[in-house]
């Protein structure tokens, strides 16, 4: 029965991977309206809201249990779509990431916490790069879709990615709880939430990894979605070597998938200790290249670095939850990554504004401390968590 839930929860990453106006998104926005500057601030609106509603979610996940939080989640998902479709001003725009970061926030933590009790200690990575691998194939179809068949027709891309989230909240649906709700709702469950608090706020070497995690999450995210293109820009690449960089940019996400494989050839240490050196010298190699091919291979070695390492940090998350109460957990963990990334998304964009190879000096700087913490934590720990 658990394993339907792996299954389901790889069809439901595949079809909310589909999001078919992607590659259109800004576009689309500005078409009905909305300027640059109110697309940055809904974007900031959303981001505070979600660590609002970060660890209140993961206490409701863990009280009325993994399968109903996802099924909520998912149909908000379908709505927040349909509010997209219909959006024609700011205020539309603007309801859709509310309702957005709702979702972001229930799905933070409950998910993995689904596909980690469904599987074994010994599978969880491979599941965890799979269910990855697949939201990466669900949207290069999607970005196929569109450029074959959809082409101009915003509203028929707003319409079809309604369609693809309506499939994937109702294969919610048929996903098997996986919580033990009735122990959560006694009086004890309200200490082990707090225990759980205190927890993390105790555990130096715990914070160290959270911190090392989100400095690689960070750095990847800035670079490899919002700093590219000012770097091909920068390198005068051609609007259709900027849109074939995309694609094998995204494609080397799909790497996720072998995270599993890759750290059982090589161990859990060497697969995040080469993550986050990779990271660190492409880094410096946007700052001094001047070569289109370089920037965009460095682009693709990032992606890989980050998706390599995205499963096994996954594990190593729900390795360390010391709780029956795994959402409240996996959602603080969530709130320390997340605040950390408003700060170093503040470093980035104030270096970029001078100099684009100040903001790529910066993210050498930022997983560097992030590898130094990681290898703190290690020692700390004894490696009993990378064993």
């Amino acid at each position: 029965m658990l394993k339907k839930n792996i299954y389901l929860m790889y069809a439901i990453a595949l079809l909310q991977g589909m999001v078919f106006y992607g590659p259109i998104a800004t576009l689309y926005r500005l078409a009905q309206g909305v300027t640059v500057f109110q697309i940055t601030l809904i974007e900031s609106i959303s981001l505070a809201l979600c660590l609002v509603l970060e660890l209140p979610w993961g206490i409701i996940a863990d009280r009325i249990g993994y399968q109903r939080t996802m099924l909520v989640c998912c149909l908000l998902f379908f709505i927040s779509k349909i509010i997209f479709w219909q959006a024609t001003n700011f205020a539309g725009f603007l309801l859709e990431r509310l309702v957005l970061s709702v979702v972001i926030s229930g799905l933070s933590g409950v998910d993995i916490s689904i596909l980690y009790l469904s599987s074994t200690k010994e599978t969880s990575q491979q599941v965890f790069g799979t269910y990855n691998s697949l939201s990466t194939v669900g949207l290069l179809v999607a970005a196929f879709v569109f450029s074959v068949f959809i082409r101009e027709d915003h509203m028929l891309a707003a319409l079809c990615t309604v369609i693809s989230y309506g499939t994937a909240a109702i294969l919610a649906l048929f996903l098997t709880e996986v919580k033990d709700t009735a122990r959560c709702k006694s009086p004890a469950a309200k200490n082990e939430w707090m225990n759980a608090l205190k927890a993390v706020w105790g555990n130096k070497y715990l914070l160290l990894f959270l911190i090392g995690v989100a400095l690689l999450n960070e750095t990847h995210q800035t670079l490899t979605v919002y700093f590219n293109q000012l770097q091909y820009v920068k390198m005068r690449m051609s609007q259709s070597f900027i849109g074939v960089a995309y694609v094998l940019v995204t494609l080397a996400g799909l790497v996720s998938s072998l995270s599993s494989k890759v750290t059982q050839r090589i161990g859990a240490a060497n697969l995040m200790a080469g993550c986050y050196l990779f990271a660190t010298s492409c880094c410096v190699l946007l700052a001094i290249t001047s070569s289109a091919v370089v920037s965009v291979g460095c682009m693709i070695t990032l992606r890989i670095s980050f998706s390599l390492f995205q499963p096994l940090q996954s594990k190593l998350q729900n390795l360390q939850v010391a709780t029956e109460n795994r959402a409240t957990a996996l959602s603080l963990f969530a709130v320390i990554i997340n605040a950390i990334g408003v700060g170093t998304n503040v470093v980035f964009g104030a270096l970029a504004d001078r100099n684009i190879c100040y903001a790529f000096i910066a993210g050498a700087v930022l997983c560097l401390f992030g590898f130094i913490g990681l290898k703190i934590w290690s020692r700390g720990t004894e490696n009993k968590f990378l064993v």
